[in-house]
């Protein structure tokens, strides 16, 4: 039954992986972790933005970074500009601020079933490790290592955890859609 668990892990995985790629759409408010993949070039080493700049958000459409070094600020501007989040900083020599504009009403219809392509994409990876783990549970049956009331008991749990984790899934895509429509 610990092949069961790695297997759980997997679809956590999945899961986890799901509400990162979330995070990363943005829903008309600031949400600093839009940031969190932008690596800044800190004397020759890309680095995190988190590790050279204080991130804030003073109002709820702006964020604010301020660099623990003047000297930074070129470069932070400069991997914001090459980056998909389609915002161009305004900076004033000391702090550089990002001001997210009003989502329009098609942009978020569109940014709603992007959501839901990517919970259905999480809810396939999710099938496929249901499908693996089966497959593992039904070559260890004709192996003689489990008996078949053993094997339908594991099938039964992999399919109990496969639900958990499908319905997770469905309450992420519908919390991230509600907060996309939501004004």
């Amino acid at each position: 039954m610990s092949e069961i668990k790695e297997y759980e892990e997997k679809m956590s995985k999945s899961l986890d992986s799901l509400k990162e790629e979330f995070s990363s759409i943005r829903a008309g408010r600031a949400n600093p972790h839009i940031l969190d993949k932008i690596k800044v070039d800190y004397y020759g080493a890309p680095t995190s933005l988190q590790q050279v700049a204080n991130i804030s958000v003073p109002e709820a459409r702006m964020i604010q970074i301020q660099p623990w070094e003047s000297s930074l600020i070129k470069e932070i501007e400069k991997a914001i500009l090459v980056s998909d989040l389609g915002i161009t900083p305004n900076n004033d020599g000391k702090v550089i601020r990002l001001v997210f504009p009003e989502l329009t009403e098609d942009r978020r219809k569109e940014l709603a079933k992007d959501v839901k392509k990517k919970g259905d994409n999480a809810k396939v990876a999710i099938r496929n490790i249901r499908r693996d783990a089966n497959d593992s549970l039904k070559k260890a049956n004709k192996a003689g290592e489990l008996s078949d009331d053993e094997l339908s008991n594991a099938e039964d749990e992999v399919q109990k955890i496969t639900d958990k984790y499908t319905a997770l899934v469905d309450k992420a895509i519908e919390d991230k859609t509600k907060e996309i429509l939501t004004v």
